[in-house]
């Protein structure tokens, strides 16, 4: 059985999401974008060890934190796909763009491809290559429970924003639309910013993908 917890991070309230098996208390954070003592604080009150270090994007507020992180402790970075090295080997650029300190590039462990599986304890994640927001955006999805961390892909009444370099919205729909909604409606969904969802949610009433918004 997999359980969760979000920790907001980052001046962009970015949802850091802890994934852990509940067997073997193995835990995987998934876009430590920053606050490292906050998300340490947080595996500790599971009483967690942490095996891994996933990223959905290159984005700053979700990758700003992985360097330090994996410093500290030691576990591999799996993630994103390789398309969004780009923004990883920027991250010095991105700081100065957003005012994030001290914040060092890294090299993941291993660069993820669509159909690719993570694993952590008795947990495995499904990859599924989501571009449009960025060109190497992933999503992480556990299937027995349902539940999809999808990063800056989806929100709750919105999409990604895809003026960033390579940003591209058709892309974007047609992820959403392929690969996230052939998941099912009832899938719950954390999105990298703001409240939880479904597809279901999304698909009927989000205003992007029903033709009222571009």
């Amino acid at each position: 059985m997999m359980r969760y917890t979000i920790v907001p991070v980052t001046p962009f309230e970015q949802n850091c999401t802890i994934f852990w098996c509940e067997a073997t208390r193995q835990a995987a954070v998934i876009d430590p974008g920053g606050d490292i003592d906050r998300i340490q604080r947080a595996l500790a009150a599971e009483g967690l060890t942490l095996s891994k270090i996933l990223v959905t994007h290159g984005h700053i507020d979700h990758a700003g934190g992985v360097a330090a992180l994996a410093a500290v402790s030691g576990v591999p970075i799996e993630g994103p796909h390789a398309e969004d090295r780009f923004w990883i080997d920027g991250m010095a650029q991105q700081s100065k763009m957003f005012g994030f300190p001290n914040v060092e590039a890294f090299t993941p462990d291993r660069w993820l491809q669509d159909g690719d599986r993570v694993q952590f304890g008795e947990v495995t994640l499904e990859v599924l290559h989501c571009p449009g927001h960025t060109p190497g955006h992933v999503v992480f999805f556990h299937r027995e429970s349902g539940l999809a961390q999808v990063g800056d892909v989806l929100f709750q009444g919105s999409i990604g924003r895809t003026d960033f370099p390579r940003g591209d919205h058709a892309t974007l729909i047609a992820s959403i639309k392929e690969k996230l909604f052939a998941l099912g409606d009832d899938v719950d969904f954390i999105p990298g910013h703001g409240p939880m969802s479904t597809l279901g949610e999304e698909r009927q009433y989000n205003p992007f993908l029903s033709g009222r918004f571009g």
